[in-house]
């Protein structure tokens, strides 16, 4: 017997004047097709990144208001359907991390699923995720990211440019692989990735 769990159907990196800077997307497991398939396209995607753009200017002019202040986790973000879930974190310089995450994305086998048994008692699967999940996801990106404007080659400026147009994305491709692995060795209660 097979069981689904949560994976990471999308992680994105967005710049500070609001432009999408990485976007990797990941297969999740389809059980009408026994196989593994995006469950969006790639615009579907990139317009669920924006829309979480709002949640996160809202939640600024929130924290602004209440003489908080920049807190950068602000976890959940919204829930896009009964499937899908946006999660956020942004960083001091205004660099935002994102994940979608498919509550049904990946499958384990019977004996898999056996040893994750108080994981279902607690309710993780059928409620939700708890906030602490997602926070080594978030470490990882930002040390990802951190070791791209670590290369002397890297042009921040490039990306998110002062003058608050334009920008290119993120082509190096030793850093779309770091997102990659992120997102594929990413399960609920990973500690470290």
């Amino acid at each position: 017997m097979a069981t689904a769990i949560p994976s990471i159907t999308c992680l994105g990196v967005i710049g500070r004047n609001n432009n999408p800077l990485h976007i990797s997307i990941l297969p999740s497991y389809d059980p009408s097709t026994n196989a593994f398939a995006p469950v969006r396209t790639p615009l579907q995607f990139s317009l669920l990144l924006s829309s979480t753009l709002d949640v996160f200017e809202l939640r600024a002019r929130h924290n602004a208001a209440n003489g908080v202040g920049l807190t950068g986790d602000y976890g959940l973000l919204h829930a896009v359907d009964e499937r899908l879930a946006s999660y956020g974190f942004e960083t001091n310089t205004g660099v935002k991390f994102v994940v979608i995450v498919d509550m049904r994305g990946r499958r384990i086998d019977g004996s898999v699923a056996a040893g994750m048994v108080d994981v279902a008692r607690r309710g993780t699967a059928a409620v939700g995720l708890r906030e602490g999940e997602m926070k080594p996801v978030f470490k990882a990106m930002q040390t990802a990211y951190i070791k791209l404007l670590q290369n002397p080659f890297f042009d921040p400026d490039e990306h998110s440019p002062p003058s608050g147009t334009g920008g290119k994305k993120i082509t190096s491709k030793k850093f779309a692989d770091d997102i990659r692995r992120i997102g594929e060795n990413w399960t609920p209660g990973v500690t470290a990735l």
